[in-house]
């Protein structure tokens, strides 16, 4: 099997083609650009003054990294204004600055400036949307089946818990017996946007930590942290995989006594562009989030390769910013990616970068070009495994990057659950109070950010590298499969390495929800 980089990012599963219509992966709009990004106000005193350079190119949006915590001075401010730039907010903790400018040369121009460490733009099409077009729909259960699968729920279940085999996979069926997690722990999905009125979602959904950062500065209005009618229900899916509460209704969260926050990242066409990202880890650092949940690559490079000038910046500022959020308290939990890639390879081919506009194919080591956040230090990465048990034909891994692995579902054919479930994909909310599958490393993201919510609630003073410990130490050893032939055509899809208890597929083993609220 031949595996096919996805076209956005790893918010959906590359299944083969000829599955489409039984698999119903969950897919973003493949837009050409962003939506929109509003100019927004900026505070008194930081407002930079008439732009001197000429406005010669397309708006764009630029990340300014410099010393952290001084502030922005005057001689920069006056610095980005003759550049033609126009200051959106300054995260100060962190020394990064958001930038618009329709100054071809800005980057070129700043980079210049004493103090200024990197600067690049975020994205290579122009802030205005240009059009999306949706490739895919989640899988929606109907009325008829969650009836029936309601009467196969045991006492003490859920309704469409018969229908979850990623529970029992990871043992969480049996850690809700002693324990549902603490409400003191929040768990922030930074994603697409969470729906808080979803019956599932509502009980425990921490409105104070949500909010809106898509322009790279905070949207705190009530309900801005929301997707649209017309945007991905990714962010949803993934805040009820985490925190469901076990409330008599649809379906159990993994840590179904914590709380999940929502800060939306996602543009309208479905891009996470570095601003947004920067945005959501302060928010979650300053809002005491115990836990972040990362689904999604940071738009448009699939890979950042610090030999570029621009995306060294970009990775740069969202360095900075999962380390201020893992000082401040939060775990940082990513998806390895859909692509089936060897992230431990010596070299990539990254056909889909940029992905705004014109993708350049292009080989990278990566090693050197990482994919971010999920590669970056101190980042939880998790692979996928389906229903069998086994690696997810479309997971990344590689050895000494893969951290954890965890439920993300596959095509049934390779890997169908045992009765009385019957996808092997993972059921979860959707916005509107219904229900859906979905399949990705997106999924077996947030089974582990919810297993971490599960171990804080249980160590509640336990630090980041505490519970990143006990994540590891607790998880079940998973040794290689050798060959590793997900398709039967008796071909190997991908080569393992590594022991039973840290290899490239795994990790340090499969997430143990039950060890979490033991031990």
């Amino acid at each position: 099997m031949t595996p096919r980089p996805a076209a956005r990012s790893r918010r959906a599963a590359a299944i083969p083609v000829s599955m489409a219509l039984t698999t119903a992966l969950a897919f973003l709009p493949a837009a050409a650009s962003a939506a929109p990004l509003e100019d927004s106000a900026t505070d008194p005193g930081t407002t930079a003054a008439a732009p001197a350079a000429t406005a010669d190119g397309e708006q764009l949006s630029y990340v300014v990294n410099v010393r952290p915590g001084s502030g922005t001075s005057p001689s920069l401010k006056k610095a980005i204004a003759r550049a033609g730039g126009t200051i959106v907010q300054a995260y100060d903790q962190i020394g990064v600055i958001v930038v618009h400018s329709a100054n071809s040369g800005f980057a070129k121009e700043i980079r210049k400036v004493r103090g200024v460490s990197s600067a690049g733009a975020t994205r290579t099409a122009p802030l205005p949307a240009q059009g999306t077009t949706d490739t895919g729909t989640p899988k929606v259960l109907t009325a008829e089946q969650a009836r029936e699968a309601a009467k196969l729920a045991e006492a003490g279940q859920d309704p469409l818990q018969p229908l979850q085999w990623d529970l029992p996979a990871i043992k969480a069926d049996k850690a809700h017996e002693k324990s549902l997690g603490s409400q003191k722990v929040t768990v922030a999905v930074i994603d697409t946007g969470v729906d808080d009125t979803h019956p599932d979602i509502a009980p425990n959904f921490d409105r104070a930590a949500s909010v809106n950062c898509v322009t790279g500065k905070p949207d705190t209005a009530d309900g801005a942290w929301r997707p649209g009618a017309q945007e991905s229900p990714h962010g949803t899916h993934v805040a009820g995989e985490i925190a469901a509460a076990k409330n008599g209704v649809g379906v159990t969260g993994v840590a179904p006594g914590v709380k999940v926050s929502g800060i939306k990242v996602s543009t309208e066409a479905g891009f996470f562009y570095t601003e947004a990202v920067v945005c959501g880890f302060i928010w979650a650092a300053e809002h005491g989030v115990d836990v972040t949940n990362n689904s999604y690559y940071t738009d448009p490079w699939y890979f950042n390769c610090s030999d570029d000038p621009d995306q060294k910046a970009l990775l740069e500022a969202i360095t900075r910013a999962t380390r201020y959020a893992e000082r401040k308290g939060a775990v940082n939990v990513a998806a390895a990616g859909n692509e089936n890639y060897d992230l431990a390879a010596d070299s990539i081919t990254d056909p889909v970068s940029p992905n705004d506009t014109t993708p350049v194919e292009r080989e990278i080591d990566p090693s050197e070009c990482l994919d971010i956040p999920t590669q970056l230090p101190g980042v939880v990465t998790v692979s996928a495994i389906g229903a069998k048990g086994l690696k997810s034909s479309f997971s990344n891994h590689g050895l000494g990057v893969i951290d954890i692995a965890a439920p993300g579902g596959d095509s049934t054919r390779y890997q169908p659950p045992a009765p009385p479930a019957v996808s092997g994909q993972i059921l979860g909310p959707l916005p509107g109070g219904t229900y859906g599958y979905m399949a990705g490393t997106s999924m077996a993201s947030p089974h582990v950010a919810g297993v971490a919510a599960l171990i804080k609630s249980t160590h509640p003073k336990a630090s980041p590298a505490v519970v990143k410990g006990l994540l590891k130490l607790e998880a079940d050893d998973r040794a290689c499969q050798d060959p590793y032939d997900i398709d039967g055509d008796g071909k190997a899809d991908a080569v393992c390495e590594g022991s039973e208890g840290d290899n490239g597929f795994y990790g340090a083993g499969i997430a143990d929800a039950l060890d979490a609220v033991e031990k």
